[in-house]
């Protein structure tokens, strides 16, 4: 619904490498123009003010086409495996069972389902997948 079906076949018969998001911005700004010249909007203020709002909108719109083309660099993600492995390792090895034969004070049965540490495996583990 926002543009006609004339100006969609425009849209897509368009041949851009890249994406075509400016276009519309384009367009906006040619009418906006003309509206301007036919008198259609009476005063230059308030062409300039709808131009710098357009103009905020497009460079908003490409700073997120500049997220979405430069990826996340490779070593983030293995820095990031790296120390999830790294710290269940070490919970691998601190939150063993104590040995009931030692004797150690106030530790006599030393039975117990880790449901923290599995919880904590389970959504570290999740959210590195993700």
């Amino acid at each position: 619904g926002f543009m006609t079906r004339y100006e969609r076949k425009i849209f897509d018969d368009l041949k851009s490498p890249h994406l075509k998001y400016w276009v519309p911005f384009v367009w906006f700004g040619n009418l906006a123009t003309k509206a301007r010249k036919e008198g259609r909007i009476r005063d230059s203020v308030d062409l300039q003010t709808l131009m710098n709002e357009m103009n905020k909108y497009r460079s908003w719109c490409s700073l997120l086409f500049g997220y979405d083309w430069v990826g996340i660099p490779l070593v983030y993600t293995q820095v990031v495996t790296l120390a999830v492995y790294t710290f269940f390792l070490a919970c691998l090895i601190g939150r063993q069972f104590l040995d009931t034969d030692q004797g150690y004070q106030g530790h006599d049965l030393d039975l117990y389902i880790p449901v923290f540490t599995l919880l904590q495996f389970f959504f570290y583990a999740g959210w590195l997948k993700v």
